[in-house]
C-alpha cells in the first residue's frame, strides 16, 4: 500500500508511515535526531531501506520526516520536523547554505566543517573544507542517495561566496558504514587531482593527505584548542603525545617553545609531522620520534624527564558503552604518567574524543589520576571541539571532544 510520495531527483519514492510505542521518542521530543528499532511500534506502506517515511506518535500525531533503515539500530534519521516540508534539491542547497553561513560568521573558513551530520540536520553526512578541496564522508545510507546533490550545492554555495573548489574526493571508508548495511568506499567524485593539500591554521602550515590521512585527513576540531596552547609554549620544553602529523607540537613550536618533543605509534604519522616541521622552518626546535606513549612515559619518569609542557591527544579508548570501563583505566593511566613529567607549576593539556566518555566521568578520572600522582590541579579552562563541529542540543552524539588545560601543582 503507498500512502503517498515524493520526487527525490528524478527517483519516484514511496512513503510509509511509522508510528512510534506509547511512552517512546523522547529523544526525538527533547530535540534529538534519531529513533531506534526498538521505538517503533508499527510501520504501514511500501518502503525500501533509505526511504523516506512519516514519523508519528502512538497516537497519530506527526513529528517529522527521516529516513528509514532497518538494517540499522538507528531505524530512522530525521530530516524535518515539518510533516509537509518537501525534500528536494533545493532543500538539501538550503541546508548546505545555512550551514556555510553559520561558519563564516564563527570560525576561519580557510579550512572547516561545513557539514556535520545530524548537528546540520544532514544525518550521516560530513563535508570538510582544505582550502579548495573539499573531502566529503556519507555515513547513512538514506544520505548517500542525496550525495552528488549535496557536493553539487557545496560547490555552487562556495562558489557563489567566492570560493573555487578544484577537487572533491570521498572518504565513505569508515567502519560505521556496515552498522548501516553498506560497503566502504573512497575515491574521486568528479575529476581526479592530487591529494595532499597545504593548509595554513592558526599561522601553522600542514600538508594535508586526503587520500590515505585518518578521518579526512586532518583534525579540524582542535583547531582553537590548538591556539590555546600555544601562550603557554613561549620558551618551554614541551612533550605532545599522540601526536598524529603534528598538530599541537606545531603549534607549540610557532608560539616560541624553546624545545618539542612529539610521539606517535605510527611510523607514517612521525614522517608526515617531520615534513610539517620542515615546511614551518622549526625542524631544530621541534622533533618527533615513533614511539609507543604507554612505554615511553614510564621510561621517561625512570630517567628523571620533565617538561613545562605535557600535551595528550589520545585517540578514542571507546567507541561502545560497553567498553567504557576499560577505557577510563586507559585516560586514568595516561594521565597519571604525564602529571609525574610536569615540572612543578607547568601545565598539562589533556582530551578525549570520545562521546562515549562524558565531561562528567572524564573530570572524574582526571581527578583520580591527580590523586594517584600526588599533584593538585588548578584548571586554566575546560574547552570542547570547535564551533564548526558544532553541538546540537539532545543530540548527544555531537558533543564528543573534552579538553582541559591544567597547571600542575605538588600535592603539599
Amino acid at each position: 500500500m503507498v500512502l503517498f510520495s515524493i520526487r527525490q531527483g528524478d527517483e519516484q519514492m514511496s512513503f510509509a508511515v511509522v508510528t512510534l510505542k506509547k511512552g517512546e521518542g523522547r529523544l526525538l521530543k527533547s530535540g534529538g535526531m534519531w529513533i531506534f528499532d526498538n521505538e517503533i511500534a508499527s510501520i504501514m506502506g511500501s518502503f525500501s531501506d533509505g526511504d523516506i517515511v512519516l514519523v508519528r506518535d502512538h497516537d497519530g500525531y506527526p513529528l517529522g520526516k527521516g529516513f528509514i533503515n532497518t538494517n540499522s539500530k538507528i531505524a530512522v534519521r530525521i530530516l524535518t520536523r515539518d510533516e509537509h516540508q518537501s525534500i528536494d534539491a533545493l532543500w538539501m542547497e538550503q541546508r548546505v547554505s545555512d550551514a556555510w553561513e553559520y561558519r563564516r560568521r564563527t570560525v576561519d573558513t580557510g579550512s572547516c566543517r561545513i557539514l556535520f551530520g545530524e548537528a546540520d540536520f544532514v544525518p550521516g553526512f560530513v563535508a570538510d573544507k582544505f582550502e579548495d578541496v573539499l573531502v566529503v564522508q556519507s555515513l547513512a545510507l538514506g544520505i548517500d542517495r542525496w550525495k552528488q546533490t549535496l557536493v553539487d550545492a557545496l560547490i555552487k554555495v562556495l562558489s557563489e561566496d567566492g570560493i573555487r573548489i578544484r577537487g572533491v574526493y570521498e572518504r565513505s571508508d569508515a567502519k560505521v558504514r556496515t552498522q548501516e548495511g553498506m560497503e566502504l568506499h573512497k575515491g574521486f567524485i568528479g575529476p581526479e587531482f592530487p591529494t595532499t593539500v597545504e593548509i595554513v591554521e592558526n599561522g601553522v602550515r600542514y600538508e594535508v593527505d586526503v587520500k590515505d590521512g585518518q578521518k579526512t585527513g586532518f583534525f579540524l576540531d582542535q583547531k582553537y584548542n590548538r591556539l590555546a596552547i600555544q601562550k603557554l609554549c613561549r620558551g618551554a620544553d614541551v612533550l605532545d603525545c599522540f601526536t598524529h602529523t603534528g598538530s599541537f607540537a606545531l603549534n607549540a613550536g610557532i608560539a616560541g617553545a624553546a624545545s618539542v618533543l612529539g610521539i606517535d605509534a605510527s611510523e607514517l604519522a612521525v614522517t608526515q609531522a617531520r615534513k610539517n616541521a620542515e615546511l614551518n622552518g622549526l625542524a631544530d626546535r621541534v622533533s618527533f620520534f615513533c614511539e609507543d606513549v604507554f612505554a615511553l612515559l614510564p621510561a621517561f619518569e625512570e630517567e628523571g624527564r620533565s617538561f613545562d609542557v605535557v600535551i595528550l591527544d589520545p585517540p578514542a579508548f571507546t567507541k561502545s558503552r560497553n567498553s567504557v570501563k576499560n577505557a577510563s583505566k586507559g585516560y586514568r593511566e595516561i594521565n597519571q604518567r604525564a602529571m609525574k613529567l610536569v615540572k612543578e607549576g607547568g601545565f598539562l593539556a589533556t582530551c578525549s574524543c570520545s562521546h562515549f566518555m562524558t565531561q562528567e566521568l572524564f573530570s572524574q578520572v582526571i581527578a583520580q589520576a591527580a590523586r594517584s600522582a600526588h599533584r593538585r590541579l588548578r584548571q586554566v579552562e575546560f574547552r570542547t571541539q570547535a564551533p564548526d563541529h558544532p553541538i546540537l542540543w539532545a543530540a548527544d552524539e555531537s558533543y564528543y571532544l573534552k579538553f582541559y588545560i591544567f597547571q600542575i601543582l605538588s600535592d603539599r
